[in-house]
């Protein structure tokens, strides 16, 4: 009777994870990776890559002849395709896609000086802003502001083309909190980022 309820529970538990496995999710490290490539491209030799993601890492733990059965059980239910077809990888090679990445590109190199001086930092949800107006002289700050407007633009189309170009308009989100965290994570020493609500050095 043991084993009976042990095997209801373990195969109710396998279709479970088998419908998540199934289901298309955000591929949060094929992402992070996407996004290293073009914060790589707009940014340039600069970008760090101090902290790397570490992938998360499950098991399931049976015990003895049990662990055996619950492997052909999962088996029988997902299929080597469906389990491959369930892990997209991200497409950031669209048109429009690259024609944002390019705008960013060229207009880095206006915002670059502005990240060193503390004048302009990175946000929490993946944008830029001023931070500290009066380290702009004041003949530039009403272009300094219009960069960063150009910028933000940009940067909130690029999370939307990325989401669009992939099928999946509903991992726009996610996609703008993985950049988040990669542009602070290959931000230079020394340009200062948003967390927690208070502002940090790197």
């Amino acid at each position: 009777m043991k084993q009976f309820k042990w095997l209801s529970s373990s195969f109710m538990g396998l279709m479970l994870v088998s419908c998540v496995t199934i289901n298309i999710y955000f591929p949060a490290a094929a992402a992070e990776e996407a996004a290293d490539r073009i914060i790589e491209d707009v940014w340039g030799p600069e970008t760090q890559s101090k902290e790397q993601a570490e992938p998360e890492q499950q098991s399931l733990l049976i015990n003895g002849g049990q662990a055996n059965l619950a492997i052909s059980v999962l088996n029988w239910v997902v299929s080597p395709a469906q389990a491959a077809a369930a892990t997209p990888d991200i497409n950031i090679n669209s048109p429009a896609i690259n024609a944002i990445q390019a705008k960013m590109k060229t207009r880095h190199a206006s915002l670059k000086a502005y990240y060193s001086i503390g004048a302009i930092g990175l946000t929490e949800n993946g944008l830029v802003t001023i931070r500290d107006a009066k380290a702009i002289p004041l003949k530039s700050r009403n272009a300094v502001k219009g960069l960063v407007a150009d910028e933000n633009k940009d940067r909130n189309a690029l999370y939307a083309e990325i989401a669009r170009a992939n099928g999946h308009p509903e991992w726009q989100s996610d996609i703008q909190s993985t950049f988040a965290r990669r542009w602070v994570s290959k931000a230079s020493s020394g340009w200062w980022y948003q967390s927690g609500g208070s502002w940090k050095q790197k």
